[in-house]
């Protein structure tokens, strides 16, 4: 390194000490000039850093469905805000089992009903919610009996008064011991309990999937809902690239049952998981971009802040920048002093904000027990970003300073 590159680097050095001399000097000024900055980023980083754990974990529950599922709902699409418009009229069994003669490649066909129900045991009772379905429901939906067994056939074709209990219903009701052959009352009724599923927590809704009791589909109908109603449909290729076409099958198939004209628009809808994971990240990213709009608006407000302050420092530091000049500073020593002020605020800004939404992406994550996916890419690039804020901003203040004429300047009083 020659002496001229040492020079530099001695200024530099120099500059960078002054410029934390000076934010030292006045604490409380600092930390308010840079707050616009550190709720910037802050917000970036929680946001996205949430966004893209929420993501990840609508990816591993709809894998562990699998991408070959297709769901069948009576209702028409809404075209915006997402979700299924009431009204239409609901499936019947024989919906069901025209989709499992007719349309190929189908390797399970269940059909899905509810009705909310308080179920006791003893001196104990819980508020859950009765399915009704049959063997296929454990095919299509991937639900795996942990004790016990699925229905029987003739528990099926009878509606006999048997059920599988999710497991949250079983530890609020038997505790840790195992319920299989068991008595449960739903209603006004006694249940024999079969099996127990395994559990499979919350959804990336954060819905509780163990808080459930599956009964035979007649069961259900005949016992406590009173009608022969289907409110869903769940549909199983026989492989995730046969979903594509299952989906428009089944499609055609319930526009002819349903006696659906030409032309006219469907009163069902028919969707398959990778359409719905892909609503949903569309849905993430646009949040997320919505917030990170928000988080630049801040940053830009901050930098603002930050040539505000030093606009002011400039004027307090008249006579300090006029000595300097006099003795021999050049205009571009000045004016690095400055920027090297302004960029050290928001750099020091944009940490602070990093380290703030990083733990705050943590412990919301833990809380709403989605993955923690830190984007290295956005924290770099928003550190970045409020580096940059501090250069925009901090030029005009430093050309300021470094403009002062030195006579007028050790005038200033």
């Amino acid at each position: 390194m020659g002496s001229e590159d040492r020079g530099k680097c001695l200024m530099l050095w120099t500059t960078l000490l002054l410029s934390l001399r000076e934010i030292r000097r006045n604490v409380l000024r600092s930390s308010l000039t840079i707050l616009g900055i550190v709720i910037g980023v802050w917000a970036l980083i929680t946001m996205v850093t949430l966004g893209s754990g929420a993501t990840e974990r609508v990816k591993s529950d709809i894998a562990v469905l699998g991408y070959n599922l297709v769901v069948v709902l009576p209702g028409v699409e809404r075209r915006t805000g997402g979700g299924i418009m009431p009204g239409a009229e609901p499936f019947e069994i024989e919906d069901v089992t025209a989709i499992k003669e007719e349309v190929s490649s189908v390797a399970a066909a269940a059909p899905w009903s509810s009705h909310p129900i308080l179920a006791v045991n003893g001196n104990r009772n819980w508020q859950t919610v009765a399915q009704g379905s049959d063997n296929d429901f454990m095919k299509s939906r991937s639900w795996r009996v942990q004790y016990g067994r699925e229905f029987a056939e003739a528990e099926l074709r009878g509606g006999k008064a048997v059920c599988i209990l999710g497991e949250t219903v079983r530890q609020e009701l038997f505790g840790r011991t195992n319920p299989v052959g068991e008595k449960l009352r739903l209603g006004k009724l006694t249940y024999e309990i079969v099996g127990v599923f395994e559990s499979k927590g919350q959804s990336f809704s954060g819905q509780d999937q163990d808080d459930f009791i599956l009964l035979p589909l007649k069961t259900l109908q005949r016992r406590i809902s009173g009608n022969r109603n289907i409110a869903v449909i769940f549909v199983s290729a026989e492989t995730e690239d046969m979903a594509e076409r299952v989906k428009a099958d089944v499609g055609q198939l319930m526009r002819e049952r349903r006696r659906i004209a030409p032309g006219a628009q469907d009163d069902f809808s028919v969707q398959d998981l990778k359409e719905i994971s892909t609503l949903i990240e569309e849905t993430t990213g646009v949040l997320t971009a919505f917030v990170g709009a928000i988080a630049a608006v801040s940053l830009l407000v901050g930098g603002i802040g930050i040539m505000n302050t030093m606009l002011v420092t400039v004027i307090e530091r008249t006579r300090e920048i006029g000595t300097r000049l006099a003795i021999g500073a050049l205009e571009r020593e000045v004016l690095m002093q400055f920027l090297v002020e302004a960029m050290v605020l928001s750099a020091v800004g944009g940490l602070v904000g990093i380290i703030l939404g990083l733990v705050t992406a943590a412990v919301s994550a833990h809380l709403l027990s989605i993955p923690l996916a830190i984007n290295s890419a956005v924290v770099l690039g928003a550190f970045a970003f409020s580096a940059l804020v501090g250069i925009v901003f901090g030029s005009y203040p430093a050309m300021q300073a470094a403009r002062l004429n030195p006579i007028d300047a050790l005038r200033h009083e």
